[in-house]
């Protein structure tokens, strides 16, 4: 099984560096795309069919083409996601530490498509190992030729830089994302126009995620056919699938796109613990809707997971097991949201507090049968299409497909008056 990926991560978590990756066919692919057209570059991805990692699952080379081809003499940016803060999410993580040079690499071939001499890595302040990695990794890149001015003797210049993020869940928005990087409050912005148009200080800027960016050295070097090739789904390409909970082994695995939930959980992550059963989980991270034990057998691909009722999403499962009290799991989840919350549109600000005093009262036995109906109200509420931002919609996925999937929990709650689990 190909693990393009993850296959020189070391098992000691020492960075991967620039001879070892060199001498495993590093900076090949950047080398193939310098002797491109940008243009060739977007539609030999676009022949790949990799879609975006960061929960999304966007086309990634139709996303570049939205970049304007005419070049108007100004500068234009690429800015890499790696402010990974969805809970149950670790997967950017383990391809930074481990291999950063594959990171770099998928930046300047990405920053090379688009025209880009200017490129952002956006990291999250808490990945201190991270930050070093990576600024190791730059300054070997710098010294050997790989950044900076004329890469690899070409006439392509590109200037890279780490940013600490300053912090918050909204950074993760890419919109957010750009207003914290110029120094400003990370609310989300009007779109249109969208980023590739009017993106940082107003020029046209692509916005990748990690996993995203990893790949494109490898389909540089070996192309869309082998890219491909490497999947058991439509959708192309290896996967990090992550899983974590009451777990005999919750880790991170790369996959063939399209495994199975089973395969990921009793294969890899070893099964349930001891003296427990899954009831349900939620497939790609904090922000998806919750599905039922009964979908074991469900592809982890984006279409599959959609039709399914839920998202991909990042593709790190996070399982409940049948001794986890739902509706405790679900407060944890809205306290984290609500604190995270910009507070730019008031039904997730207003809306997310009201749904954690809501979950509290029935999980502290104050709660009353109504209490869930509001609880109903808000998932509708703070639907798609009735906030300013993907935010809110995210945040109540996991409450309102676990009031239908575990209503006989939420039920018990308000009528024992405490908490059953407890």
């Amino acid at each position: 099984m190909a693990k393009p990926l993850t296959e020189r991560i070391r098992p000691d978590g020492a960075a991967v560096g620039l001879r070892d990756y060199e001498g495993a066919g590093g900076y090949k692919g950047l080398a193939r795309a310098l002797t491109m057209a940008p243009r060739e570059v977007i539609d030999l991805v676009t022949k790949s069919g990799l879609r975006g990692r960061g929960g999304a699952g966007f086309p990634t080379g139709q996303k570049w083409s939205f970049v304007p081809a005419e070049d108007d003499g100004g500068p234009r940016y690429l800015v890499v996601n790696a402010d990974e803060k969805e809970p149950g999410t670790m997967k950017d993580r383990l391809l930074m530490e481990g291999d950063p040079h594959q990171l770099i690499e998928g930046v300047a071939i990405a920053a090379y498509a688009i025209g880009a001499a200017e490129a952002y890595i956006f990291l999250r302040r808490e990945y201190s190992v991270s930050a070093s990695a990576l600024e190791q990794a730059m300054a070997e890149a710098r010294q050997a030729g790989k950044l900076g001015n004329r890469v690899l003797g070409s006439g392509f210049n590109l200037d890279l830089r780490l940013h600490l993020s300053s912090g918050r869940y909204m950074c993760g928005e890419e919109t957010g994302l750009l207003n914290a990087l110029e120094g400003k409050r990370a609310t989300p912005r009007n779109k249109p126009p969208f980023p590739q148009v009017s993106g940082l200080w107003g020029r046209p800027t692509l916005v990748n995620n990690v996993e995203t960016l990893v790949n494109l050295p490898h389909i540089l070097r070996e192309g869309p056919e082998w890219f491909r090739s490497l999947s058991s789904s439509p959708d192309a390409g290896t996967k990090l699938y992550g899983a974590s909970g009451w777990l005999k082994k919750p880790g991170i695995w790369e996959l063939p796109m399209g495994t199975t939930v089973r395969e990921i959980l009793e294969e890899h992550a070893g099964g349930m613990a001891e003296g427990r059963s899954l009831r349900g989980f939620i497939p790609g991270g904090a922000s998806t809707d919750f599905l039922g034990a009964d979908k074991l057998d469900l592809p982890m691909d984006f279409d599959s997971v959609a039709k399914a009722g839920s998202r991909l999403g990042t593709g790190t499962i996070v399982a409940l097991d049948d001794r986890t009290c739902p509706v405790g799991m679900v407060l944890s989840l809205e306290r984290f949201f609500a604190r995270e919350s910009c507070g730019w549109c008031t039904p997730c600000r207003e809306g997310l507090p009201w749904i954690v005093r809501s979950l509290e009262a029935l999980e502290e036995g104050r709660g009353e049968m109504s209490d869930i109906e509001i609880l109903e109200e808000h998932a509708r509420m703070l639907a798609p299409g009735r906030t300013f931002c993907a935010f809110a919609p995210g945040a109540v996925e996991p409450l309102g497909s676990a009031i239908k999937l575990f209503r006989e929990d939420f039920e018990a709650h308000a009528r024992r008056k405490s908490c059953p689990w407890k």
